[in-house]
């Protein structure tokens, strides 16, 4: 007897991959892909049990595969005060957002809020500590951010973190102060203090951030992520949150776990002695890089430079680590046998890191080992030459353009702004770009970031060097294809053919041939498929 397949899905548009282009039909057995192509060919396999999805019309695709973003801490800060541009415009809005919080906390229950970006708030300044204090008075308040780079603490928060005008400033942070008192404004390194007052996350609060973060991504079509940076939040204890959530059924979506590395809080003594090294694990739950920190944010004016940000002869951003640190911290994870997945956004830390990358290469030969630079926001045409002969690949998130692109013109200037993230150039050079949001950095939503790789416009429709737009087919492909290869599993998901996994996305309208506009203003996804189950509907 042959094999009828569990679902059937025609009668729209079927994109199964660059290559492989648009089909009538598709046909999942089990977790798997069984075949594709036209009605004619598909209708055999179609049996009594098997449920027939009508696309009518809609697009489906390989589902999306969010290359760069923080499920751990997605899923927590949901439940933390939403300070993004959306909810609170204004600063007066974003204070009284606090207050309201406060209002419902005890005294001395600490106040958590993410998204704020002065750039965007009306006053054009980050908000001040004092401001912080009297919006909650009693209790320890931390405003993180949209960057995740920099925060604004309250003056309880400071002094539950011992920091006072005296405090030295750390090795890659900063401590702001004028007129010799503290403005709140921690960045980066200086910013541990605070974080280590603020009551540790238990297993089940690490675990249900995993689910709830998860859940959201599959109804926006994802359907695979990477989280960049576990141990951030609770250390070796998230490894266990991960595994426990796959056993008990709440681990969402397929997560590629990338290990934080940095020298005082790297977790990776602990995963290697374990076992746990690049390519351990599952389909869903799998060992993947090792990531360290090399600057900042470029919005934040953190991010590492050669030359210095506007305004400011003095400030090149942040740098982590001397020449000599970062090389021994890469060339231990590299002998190790580990993928390394290194946050690097300046041109000066690029630099930085392509060189430890070309040593530690040189000294363990490993053609396919795929090291990643994360971000990649401020390359140069001669480092694009080293990442092709070593093998080195970008990560960018385009959707940062979207929503960072005129911060960076303020902060850089346009000579420096308009040609950042360049997606067109690395497509052209081969150097197989995946993309994603960096969540909660930006919302994992996926039409933003469509819209940018298609248009190169900001929120407000500056448009950031035309010549480096792609087409749709190229961003599927990045959103898919180059996702899968990013984590080194371009052998088993990223494309809708026979024996892949049957991860598949439908969204509200054929991407195809609908105009850029219209993907940023309202398309939806309607369904997500994980492994030939039906994981997500969206109510009509």
């Amino acid at each position: 007897m042959a094999v009828q397949a569990d679902i059937v899905l025609r009668n729209g548009p079927i994109w199964c991959g660059r290559e492989e282009g648009v089909v009538e039909a598709l046909a999942i057995f089990r977790d798997k892909v069984l075949a594709a192509g036209s009605d004619a060919e598909i209708a055999p396999l179609v049996g009594p049990k098997t449920r027939v999805i009508d696309l009518k019309g809609r697009l489906a695709t390989p589902g999306l595969n969010d290359s760069h973003l923080h499920l751990v801490s997605l899923g927590m800060t949901m439940g933390w005060v939403d300070s993004k541009p959306e909810a609170a415009p204004t600063l007066q809005a974003l204070l009284d957002a606090i207050a309201a919080r406060a209002a419902t906390m005890k005294s001395g229950e600490w106040i958590l809020s993410r998204g704020y970006d002065q750039t965007k708030l009306d006053t054009g300044r980050h908000p001040y500590r004092e401001e912080l204090d009297r919006a909650a008075p009693n209790n320890p308040v931390m405003l993180v951010r949209t960057c995740g780079h920099v925060a604004i603490c309250n003056s309880q928060a400071l002094r539950l973190g011992g920091i006072d005008e005296n405090s030295p400033t750390p090795q890659g942070g900063l401590i702001e102060q004028q007129n010799g008192r503290l403005t709140g404004l921690l960045a980066e390194n200086a910013r541990a203090p605070v974080q280590a007052a603020i009551p540790a996350p238990t297993e089940e609060d690490l675990i249900a951030g995993i689910e709830r973060g998860g859940r959201y991504l599959l109804s926006l079509g994802i359907t695979s992520c990477m989280d960049a940076a576990v141990g951030q939040k609770g250390g070796f204890a998230e490894i266990a949150a991960y595994h426990r959530a796959k056993r008990d059924g709440r681990l969402p979506v397929r997560t590629w776990l990338t290990l934080l590395g940095d020298d005082g809080r790297s977790i990776v003594p602990q995963c290697y002695e374990a076992g746990l090294i690049s390519g351990t694990g599952d389909e869903m739950l799998m060992i993947g890089g090792v990531k360290l920190f090399l600057d900042g944010s470029a919005g934040g004016r953190t991010a590492w430079m050669t030359e210095p940000y506007l305004g400011d002869d003095e400030t090149t951003g942040v740098w982590m680590w001397s020449d000599a640190e970062l090389e021994r911290m890469v060339i231990d994870a590299h002998s190790k046998g580990y993928q390394l997945v290194c946050h690097a956004i300046g041109d000066a830390a690029i630099e930085q890191l392509i060189t430890a990358y070309e040593k530690a290469l040189a000294a363990y030969p490993d053609p396919d080992r795929r090291h990643r630079i994360e971000h990649c926001g401020f390359s140069t045409p001669a480092q694009h030459e080293r990442m092709v002969k070593a093998g080195i690949y970008p990560c960018p998130q385009q959707v940062f353009i979207h929503d960072f692109g005129d911060a960076y013109l303020k902060v850089l200037g346009p000579e420096r702004a308009l040609s950042s993230y360049p997606f067109r150039t690395w497509f052209d050079l081969g150097l197989k770009p995946a993309t994603g949001s960096d969540a909660p950095v930006c919302d994992p939503n996926p039409f933003p970031n469509f819209h940018t790789m298609l248009t190169r416009q900001t929120w407000k429709g500056t448009v950031m060097d035309e010549a480096q737009r792609v087409s749709i087919e190229e961003a599927l492909q990045a959103y898919t294809e180059f996702g899968a290869f990013s984590q080194r599993q371009e052998k088993v998901k990223g494309r809708l053919v026979p024996g892949f996994l049957a991860d598949v996305a439908v969204f509200s309208r054929d991407l195809l041939t609908a105009d850029p506009a219209d993907i940023l203003k309202d398309t939806r996804c309607d369904l997500t498929i994980l492994g030939g189950e039906v994981v997500y509907e969206r109510e009509a």
